[in-house]
């Protein structure tokens, strides 16, 4: 496994370290959360402007948004990337906004050479042309930096791979938080649409969704952090929260990138539609 603190020939390495940069997942639910003045909402507001305000505030922002799944691991390498709408039914005012944050060429090689795709040992493959921000990115930056002067990179997802390889990725990264490097994990911690409810109150959810939310926030709670790469054990609970699992894998990102003296913090617990769970949680 390459070190991503250990001195190479990029200008990202020859930086003095900084105080460690906290690590965020996100649980982004509904693209409407983006531009609805929600409690959901008001909560990445708060948090970009805590973050904002540290001595040394985010230099990059990497992002792993569960709406990027590619065959290995790619990286977003172009100078401009540009905002997806990757959705629709929705209101052209969604379909209107933008987010453009600059991107890092230069960072992303850096990324790159110092990350190995596990089973391969290969670097990370550098995308240039055919991606940009997704909303999983996007609607949640947006609120949160709204000046869009941050560069922003997102990382895709080999979902064919195992649970513990998106960890092991993550325990990579972690060096970057030293180098004043925000990673973010968007998606969230139950993810079922199949079951939505747009009717239901947020502190209103299925029994399986409650319990699956609960099992994920007491392994966070407890630094259980590996047993999160668990969570098919849960069986028909499991399969009720996550039909597929594209919106839990950013959380073990996430994870992964977290240090043993690191203190979680939730912020935005409860549900959209009784089967979406926005928790969401800031180590530092």
């Amino acid at each position: 496994m390459s070190d991503i603190s250990s001195p190479a020939a990029s200008p990202w390495s020859e930086l003095p370290a900084t105080e460690r940069m906290p690590v965020l997942f996100v649980g982004h639910g509904s693209p409407m959360n983006a531009i609805e003045d929600n409690r959901w909402r008001q909560s990445w507001q708060a948090l970009g402007s805590e973050l904002l305000a540290r001595p040394q505030p985010p230099r990059l922002i990497l992002c792993i948004s569960a709406h990027w799944l590619t065959p290995g691991w790619q990286l977003t390498a172009m100078d401009k990337p540009r905002t997806i709408h990757d959705f629709g039914g929705f209101p052209q005012a969604l379909f209107d906004q933008q987010y453009p944050a600059p991107g890092s060429p230069q960072a992303a090689r850096f990324i790159s050479q110092s990350v190995l795709q596990p089973g391969s040992n290969e670097p990370l493959a550098l995308n240039e042309a055919d991606w940009g921000l997704d909303h999983g990115a996007w609607s949640i930056l947006k609120p949160m930096f709204p000046a869009a002067d941050i560069p922003v990179i997102q990382l895709s997802m080999d979902y064919s791979r195992p649970a513990a390889e998106h960890f092991a990725i993550g325990q990579q990264l972690a060096g970057l938080r030293e180098r004043s490097v925000l990673i973010v994990g968007s998606g969230n911690t139950v993810h079922n649409l199949r079951t939505m409810r747009r009717d239901a109150p947020d502190n209103q959810a299925y029994d399986w969704a409650i319990e699956f939310d609960r099992v994920t926030a007491e392994h966070i709670s407890q630094k259980r952090l590996p047993s999160l790469c668990d969570f098919q054990q849960l069986g028909v609970v499991a399969q009720m929260a996550h039909p597929t699992w594209e919106h839990y894998l950013p959380l073990l990102y996430a994870a992964g990138a977290v240090q043993a003296d690191d203190v979680p913090r939730f912020f935005n617990e409860g549900f959209q539609g009784a089967s979406i769970s926005m928790r969401s949680v800031v180590w530092s």
